[in-house]
């Protein structure tokens, strides 16, 4: 396992608590705390990934990203620009006023891409799955394929 790097000028912001594999790469300007972070994966600038949100081998997490608590990432997963994900969707205030029980958890599958700026709901999401750009998941996806839009839809299977 890769022992924390020294904070860069006060740029990163890294907890103790971090699990990082071997050979991870960490931009400035990072939020990582109560995570683990697999092998060779490389995390861009301005991403936070809370506690309890698991990153597994050889992804890439682009920047501006937010990985909430309780989500899951497999392996040689991309994920672009400006992603969301979101853990609450019952509660009301937001975390301070949200019930944890209330939380779902989100899986995302072996080799998924996820496009810049799409919105992952709590879903499951199988591998080989190609999200678009700008889209927003609100329901499990159970077979491989490319999905797109608000609701995302499938437009067409892996091959």
């Amino acid at each position: 396992m890769t022992s924390i790097p020294p904070p860069n000028h006060s740029y990163q912001c890294i907890a103790p608590d971090v699990k990082l594999g071997r050979d991870v790469e960490l931009s400035r300007f990072i939020n990582l705390y109560g995570c683990d972070i697999g092998d060779e994966t490389k995390i861009g600038a301005f991403v936070e990934i809370q506690k309890n949100a698991s990153v597994g081998k050889r992804c890439k997490i682009s920047s501006h990203t937010f990985v909430c608590e309780g989500v899951t990432i497999e392996d040689n997963v991309f994920i672009g620009h400006g992603v969301m994900f979101i853990n609450d969707t019952f509660s009301t205030g937001g975390p301070a006023g949200g019930a944890r029980e209330l939380w779902r958890e989100t899986v995302i599958g072996n080799r998924v891409s996820i496009g810049s700026n799409a919105t992952i709901m709590p879903v499951r999401i199988v591998d080989d799955v190609v999200i678009g750009a700008g889209s927003v998941v609100t329901s499990d996806i159970a077979d491989p394929g490319t999905y797109a839009g608000n609701p995302a839809r499938r437009l067409a299977t892996q091959k």
